[in-house]
């Protein structure tokens, strides 16, 4: 009796241990799916996500999170790259890709778009919200635009009627984007009538932000170089804020949402002198 009461407690221990490691793979499992969810919103939202930034939100390893991101971009769901990830709409104008908040950002084009006014000179930044603005713009439109990004060049010339010049300079492997002094010092020796820029971070209060120094010195220039400044920007971005400031809001002339101008997330805007559409 001894013998077999001794092998039954051994079986029931062996089954809890064998349902105990169950549970932690499946815990496991959840984790990283959760993980993962996480990532991919913050770069479909930001566009650009660096593996510190998503390891201290998560409160995990960067080799955790530099696995996740690995194993999202052999799925071809984000593009990874040198310390963080890319989303796919960001570097490209593939009609194909998945635009993560698609409708919003078209209507946030289609407010923008009487800015484009035929014998202007304007810029268009990089950026899905931007895309789908150039995407708007008629064949039959007559003005000059300059642009640093691959991708909304790729799209803009296949407008017959319009001037494009490409602003020069190192190309980030990152962004698809001239990013360098020389495209600092191009961008000084222009005059813009209206500006369309991005951002990954807007806070009322500490403006608009960015991890990328080459890329706040790129903004800075933007703005600087117009005569009007439009900030296309979906309202999820509020709020938020990266290492390193580009601009103060005060500094550009027009903030373009989704959101109606009554809309109480736009209070805290209101009173900063800048237009809300």
């Amino acid at each position: 009796m001894l013998y077999f009461a001794v092998l039954q407690t051994i079986e029931n221990i062996i089954a809890l241990n064998s349902l105990k490691t169950i549970i932690l793979m499946e815990n496991k499992l959840v984790l990283k799916e959760e993980r993962q969810k996480r990532i991919l919103d913050e770069v479909s939202l930001r566009n650009r996500i660096l593996l510190t930034d998503m390891a201290e939100q998560l409160d995990v390893s960067i080799d955790t999170i530099r696995r996740d991101v690995k194993e999202l971009d052999k799925n071809q769901m984000i593009k990874k790259v040198h310390g963080g990830a890319v989303s796919l709409g960001f570097v490209s104008n593939n009609a194909a890709v998945d635009v993560f908040d698609v409708k919003e950002k078209q209507l946030i084009a289609q407010k923008a778009l009487p800015f484009v006014t035929d014998g202007s000179v304007i810029f268009i930044d990089g950026g899905t919200t931007c895309m789908e603005l150039v995407k708007l713009i008629p064949p039959k439109k007559k003005l000059t635009c300059f642009t640093l990004s691959l991708p909304i060049a790729s799209e803009m010339i296949k407008k017959p009627n319009i001037d494009l010049i490409f602003i020069g300079g190192k190309i980030s492997k990152d962004s698809h984007m001239s990013v360098s002094v020389g495209a600092v010092n191009e961008l000084s020796q222009i005059r813009f009538d209206y500006s369309f820029i991005s951002t990954g971070y807007i806070d009322p209060s500490h403006g608009l932000s960015e991890f990328d120094w080459e890329v706040v010195q790129i903004k800075r220039a933007i703005v600087q170089a117009s005569r009007k400044a439009i900030l296309l920007c979906i309202s999820k971005k509020f709020n938020s804020q990266q290492k390193y400031k580009c601009v103060n809001v005060t500094d550009i002339d027009t903030l373009v949402t989704e959101l109606e101008p009554s809309d109480l997330l736009l209070d805290p805007f209101k009173n900063l002198n800048i237009n809300l559409l």
